[in-house]
Formats: C-alpha cells, structure tokens, sequence
C-alpha cells in the first residue's frame, strides 16, 4: 500500500506512536522515528528493520520544541531515505510531572502548574507546528503529501480540570482546519486522527466491567488510509480510530470513522 514512500511519526518510541510506526512498516513504508527517549526509539527502529528489512527505520532524538531538532530530523530522513512524503505528529506532553499523582496536572486552570502547563503548550502546539514547517515545503514540492495529526475527543477537550491537554488538542484541530485550507491545491492533505476513548498505551490500563480501553492499535487501521493515495481529495477533516470497521470496504470504513470537526471550516468570505 504504501511502498516507496517515507513517513516521519513524532512519539514514536512508545504507545500509538509505536503502533503507528510498526503499521506504516508493515504497509511498505520507510520510516523516521522521532522522540527524545534514545533508547526505546533505537528498539523499535531495530524491531521494525529485523521484521521489515535493513535500512526501513531510522531513529533521531529529537525534542520538538526545538527548532533545530526538528530541522534536523528531516534533514537525516531526506539524508537516508532520500524523500519524505508523510508526516504523522504523534508527539503529546501530558498533564503529569514531577511530583504529581498518576493523573498529573488535573487542577483547575488557576491551580495548575504554570510550568507543566507551557511543556505542554509546547510539545502539543508547539512542536506540531515546527515539524509541520520544516516538512510542508518537501511536500509541496514532491505535489503530493500527507499531515495527519493526533488530536482527542471533544469531551476530553471540555473536560474538567482538563487543561491544559485539551486545550493544546482543541489548538491542533484548529490548525489542522487552517493548514488544510493554506495547502488546498497542493496535492498534499492535513487531517485529524484521534483514538475515540481511553488507550491502554502501555499494558497498564486494561478494560474491566467499568471502562472499557482501547488497544494500542485502534488508529492504525484510518492512519494506513489517511496515509494513502486512497484518501486522495479528503482534507481537513477528522477521523475517529474506534469507529473504523474491519468488515467494510476501505473507504466505507474511512466515511463510517469520519467525525464532524471541532470548527466549521471557512466559508469563502473569511
């Protein structure tokens, strides 16, 4: 599906961002892998490059609120790959920190920690928006490409004492809507990907009679369409992981996981 094209997934040493990475592999693709845990990232590169073949996965710490971090994850992509075509932001900083409870952050909006509020500013918005930056031109100029970035539901971004998570997240689908109406005519596509529940990202959140968690790999299924030429013509738009069906055919399933986004787009006016 996707042989001969080359993705950069944000976040990619753990959870959805492994997840991601491991299926965009399988599907064909070369893959970067960008985060700030070394060793974790160097174990899923070698994983996906024992499983997929030498030379399909590269790891790059990067922290991504770091401009010159993000320039050069590109840099050592279009170094090894020689394209990119891809760019899933994965990356989150969440509500916890140092010293705070399992839950993190989880205050109201005075109480909240100023600190790990601007982490997570940056991280979520920020750095989506730097590696966003450094990648478009590439895209552009390839005339076909793809950003899909990971963003939540709307209740989590309503939540109680959920910022500033939701907050960030509400600021992505925003950009999302703006950056794909900055690249209509381009070839290349923005779009929204999101979980549609609780994720139990790393074997410790399992499902019992109360709550139901999704598994790590509840996106891959709409990230593999939205990272094709099959989604060719759908931009700004918002996908829910949960609601995709396996039974169906691919873009049937696409239209069944396809959510109202947060924001109406522009009307031709604004």
């Amino acid at each position: 599906m996707l042989k001969g094209h080359v993705a950069i997934v944000t976040g990619g040493s753990v959870g959805l961002g492994r997840a991601m990475a491991e299926a965009l592999a399988h599907a064909g693709a070369c893959i970067t892998l960008a985060s700030p845990q070394t060793q974790l990232l160097e174990e899923v590169a070698a994983q996906i490059n024992a499983s997929c073949g030498a030379m399909r996965a590269l790891a790059v710490t990067a922290d991504i609120t770091k401009r010159e971090d993000c320039v050069r994850v590109v840099a050592q992509t279009l170094s090894t790959f020689g394209d990119v075509s891809i760019l899933i932001n994965n990356a989150r900083r969440e509500q916890r920190g140092p010293d705070l409870p399992t839950e993190g952050n989880n205050f109201a909006f005075w109480e909240s920690n100023p600190d790990i509020w601007m982490q997570a500013v940056n991280v979520n918005v920020s750095g989506t928006f730097l590696m966003s930056r450094e990648v478009t031109p590439h895209l552009i100029k390839r005339g076909w490409g793809r950003i899909i970035n990971v963003s939540t539901s709307l209740d989590t971004m309503q939540r109680r004492h959920n910022s500033p998570y939701g907050v960030t997240k509400a600021a992505i689908d925003a950009a999302s809507l703006i950056w794909a109406a900055d690249l209509e005519g381009t070839g290349v596509t923005c779009n929204i990907l999101l979980p549609g529940g609780m994720v139990d990202t790393d074997g410790t959140r399992p499902s019992t009679a109360q709550r139901r968690t999704l598994s790590v790999d509840i996106m891959n299924d709409v990230m593999l369409w939205l990272a094709s030429p099959l989604s060719d013509g759908h931009t700004g738009e918002r996908y829910v992981g949960s609601l995709w069906n396996k039974a169906l055919p691919p873009d049937q399933a696409a239209q069944g996981a396809l959510e109202a986004p947060v924001l109406r787009p522009p009307s031709p006016r604004s």
